[in-house]
This record gives structure tokens, sequence and C-alpha cells, in this order.
């Protein structure tokens, strides 16, 4: 088979960045299908992470089922076209504490 495959060296790989969960409440049910809403805008991959156990950031059962609790931590990990503009819309959605009050304000 012939053929040619370009790669890009500025082509990213994966992004990710740090959260943390403001919410007094943790991510409920609610909250989860806010990111579950959110991550389904994006074409690319999207994984949440809390300690070793990594969810798909699409479902709503794998998101829910974190049982992320205020003041965790929670890694998203992105991967395809559209994952800078992914990242920056669900951060900004954790740090805004999902528009909910959260346990400082």
């Amino acid at each position: 088979m012939d053929g040619w495959f370009l790669f890009s060296a500025e082509q990213d790989i994966m992004v990710d960045d740090l959260v943390t969960v403001r919410n007094k409440n943790g991510i409920h049910l609610r909250l989860a299908s806010e990111v579950v809403k959110a991550a389904n805008m994006f074409r690319s991959k999207i994984f949440i992470s809390k300690d070793s156990e990594e969810v798909n950031a699409k479902s709503i059962l794998g998101v829910a089922g974190l049982g992320a609790e205020f003041g965790m931590k929670l890694r998203i990990r992105i991967e395809g076209e559209d994952e800078k503009d992914a990242i920056a819309h669900l951060v900004k959605l954790f740090d805004s504490g999902f528009s909910e009050v959260t346990a400082d304000g």
C-alpha cells in the first residue's frame, strides 16, 4: 500500500487541566448533566478523572459515578480537533461553580 501520512509538529496530541469542585454539594446529578451537555458540544474525546478513576465526560453515569465532592481536584483530559476550545469551556464551567452558590460565595 502506497501513501503519505502527514503529521504536523504543531498539532496538539492532548490537553489537560486540573479543576476544583467548588459546589457545596459536589457534582450531583444536575451538575453532572451540565458537564455532559457541555462535553457533547465538542467533537473531541473528553475524560474526567478523580484519583485513578477516569470516566468519559460525555456519559452521565460516568460523571455522576465519580462521586466528586466539594473541594476535590479533578483532571480534565481532552483529545481532538477542538480540544483547546473544549478545555477552556469546561474549566470556565467548573470555575464558575456552574452558576450555583459555591462555598466561597
